[in-house]
């Protein structure tokens, strides 16, 4: 028995094999930005249910570089649709994605408190705001008796709707540099 050819067949074997992998991989990539480009572009076009359709189909890729980034905006679009236990789930699942994903979590925990604020968890919803606004100061609360926290005059508030197209700026920047 001569190991030498057993060696290369499989060196050979993998040099053949892993660029297919790799190619699989960035379609992968590929098609979840698409789906989730598309969810965004049909949220922010007032047709929930399809966008949320989207989005669970670029989740269901398994992308795990954009988990985080798809459960953001599925958490906005679950308000949208008064699914809001659903949409505290969806956030929680963007906010257990560990990584440099400020814009991601801002996004994720106002969605939250969105969601929160729905359910009359008021002071759960409260919480989840100043998260966002700790994250990103352009995130004020909503007016429901909440304090807003101080802010100069550049700052607005940012309504669910927009914090869809928000998310969507980041997802364009997140994908183009993965190329």
């Amino acid at each position: 028995m001569k190991p030498v050819p057993y060696f290369l067949i499989l060196i050979l074997g993998m040099l053949i094999i892993q660029p297919v992998f790799a190619e699989d991989a960035g379609e992968m990539i590929d098609s979840a930005g698409a789906l989730y480009s598309q969810s965004v572009d049909l949220a922010n076009a007032g047709k929930y249910a399809e966008a949320l359709d989207a989005a669970d189909r670029a989740l269901a890729l398994n992308v795990t570089s954009l988990s985080g980034l798809i459960q953001s905006n599925r958490a906005g679009i679950l308000v949208m649709l008064d699914r809001n236990e659903e949409a505290v789930v969806a956030a929680d699942a963007a906010l257990a994605v560990e990584g440099n994903l400020t814009t991601v979590h801002s996004i994720a925990w106002y969605n939250r408190g969105n969601a929160l604020k729905n359910l009359g968890r008021f002071t759960e919803a409260k919480d989840a705001y100043e998260q966002a606004y700790a994250l990103d100061n352009t995130l004020l609360p909503p007016a429901m008796g909440i304090p807003v926290p101080p802010t100069n005059a550049a700052q607005s508030s940012l309504p669910a709707g927009c914090a869809l197209i928000a998310l969507g700026i980041a997802a364009c920047a997140l994908l183009h540099g993965r190329r």
